[in-house]
């Protein structure tokens, strides 16, 4: 692991090595000369700051960025007036690119103050052709650009920067090599997600990420299970699994494993209290698992499940390679095999040639499921996904009408669902001081709703019992018990 890495003792003298991720700790070592050359004209070490846009897989990628920083020795600073900005992009939504743009404006503003100043861009954004010709071509004070597919080679791509002095573009269109053992820097030290596999195979029509992250590759299941050995074994109490479809994990491995089996195998390890995952696709969602979630004893008692629509002619458009009735039928099974299951889903209003009668079939599966909360959308079009092209586009006040109505519809859900908890004593992973009243903190029940209750900064990061003393919709008001 890099922890027994002596970095002072690499020679950088000889040529980099070819063998990853030797090759990476060379050039973080490189990069470490220059930061010692830049701490004694200055003073300091270079501050470095990482802005994250997007989801958990891309919050993941941060904390690997983050980590190489740290290594090559960087401080972390929350300010955009440091020495280094990297913006981790997301392209879920075109006008995700248009925040980055302006933000990108005023770091341009900075960087006239600070000479010194390195900008950097990587992530889902940068694996569009069109944008990187329009960095090319209007940004050109922004530094480093990479993808998707080779965060790994931050320190090399730097050090290439730091000598060249010039603009580094190195996006791959894709990529088989998944790159262990290298530095990453948690947002929280108890608790951690972990990759189980990259890409994804399902090509929903309106969804760019498969073009973006590639095809699907799964990380060796002793990879990952040693990781979560050193997380736990670092404090580490909860891990999020994480991948585009973990049903499809282990399918592409030369010794296959289904998901459910690496789940009881993770299970198995000490000291992890709290096992998560998403995303699961309800295509694919395996009697086997549930089975394995049903039994489990460190599983969250939670599964999100992303519908997107009610209507099965709309998901045929979508290509979701599922009906409305097999969708409640998979929902019936669970349910009965896990009782207390929470069930969350994503859900698009107005999507191409959606009618009236389409979405009123979504408001009868909101009803039917019943589901904890929802994360909802209306439908972005996608330049570059077949959606994009599709005739009947939604009209802008049609699809936002439908969408209030969906959210009210959610909301009352919620609210009876979270109300039924009242006066029950559930436990709590402690995540953070209270943002709006210092002496409260507030934590995260199995199904992953959010409970404020008084306490100190000290249980951060412990499991404690708490009363569920007020349900307000999509949180709880509490009290620890002894």
């Amino acid at each position: 692991m890099y922890h027994e890495i002596e970095f002072n003792k690499i020679d950088l003298n000889l040529d980099p090595p070819i063998e990853e991720p030797e090759r990476q700790y060379y050039y973080i070592a490189k990069c470490q000369k220059w930061v010692k050359e830049f701490e004694q004209k200055q003073g300091r070490l270079p501050k470095a700051c990482v802005t994250t846009f997007g989801c958990q897989m891309n919050a993941r990628d941060s904390e690997k960025l983050l980590g190489v920083l740290k290594a090559i020795g960087y401080e972390e600073t929350d300010s955009e007036k440091a020495d280094f900005v990297l913006y981790n992009t997301c392209t879920v939504r075109e006008n995700a690119n248009q925040k980055v743009y302006g933000k990108l404006g005023f770091l341009q503003t900075l960087k006239r103050k600070n000479p010194n100043m390195k900008i950097a861009i990587c992530g889902c954004m940068m694996q569009e052709a069109d944008e990187i010709e329009t960095i090319k071509r209007s940004y050109r004070f922004v530094d480093l650009v990479f993808g998707t597919h080779n965060i790994y080679k931050l320190a090399e791509l730097l050090a290439k920067q730091i000598e060249t002095q010039k603009q580094t573009i190195d996006v791959w269109e894709d990529t088989t090599e998944i790159v262990e053992s290298l530095p990453n820097q948690r947002k929280f030290s108890f608790k951690s997600g972990v990759n189980i596999m990259f890409g994804c195979n399902n090509f929903c029509s309106y969804c760019i990420v498969p073009y973006v992250r590639g095809r699907e590759r799964s990380r060796n299941p002793e990879d990952i299970l040693n990781e979560i050995k050193k997380l736990a074994a670092d404090g580490v109490i909860e891990i999020m699994l994480l991948g585009q479809n973990v049903n499809s994990y282990g399918k592409t491995l030369k010794q296959p494993i289904t998901f459910a089996q690496l789940l009881q195998r993770v299970e198995a390890i000490d000291g992890i209290e709290r096992i998560r995952f998403m995303t699961p696709h309800p295509k694919d969602l395996s009697d086997e698992l549930i089975a394995v979630i049903a039994q489990s004893k460190k599983i969250c008692k939670q599964i999100h499940l992303p519908i997107q629509s009610g209507s099965t002619e709309i998901l045929k458009k979508m290509n979701r390679h599922y009906t409305k009735e097999q969708y409640l039928k998979l929902v019936e099974k669970i349910r009965t095999a896990i009782p207390d299951i929470s069930i969350t889903t994503d859900i698009i209003v107005g999507f191409p040639g959606e009618t009236e009668a389409d979405f009123l079939e979504t408001l009868d599966v909101v009803k039917q499921v019943q589901y904890e909360s929802a994360f909802t959308f209306l439908y972005s079009k996608r330049s570059g996904t077949p959606a994009a092209d599709m005739p009947d586009q939604v009209p802008s006040e049609v699809a936002k009408e439908r969408f209030h109505r969906l959210l009210t519809e959610i909301q009352t859900t919620s609210s009876k669902l979270t109300e039924k908890a009242v006066g029950k004593t559930e436990f709590v992973l402690v995540e953070e001081q209270n943002t709006q009243n210092p002496e409260m903190v507030t934590g995260r029940l199995s199904n992953n709703l959010i409970v404020h209750f008084p306490g100190s900064i000290e249980l951060i990061g412990t499991i404690v019992p708490v009363k569920l003393i007020k349900a307000k919709g999509f949180y709880y008001l509490g009290e620890k018990e002894n």
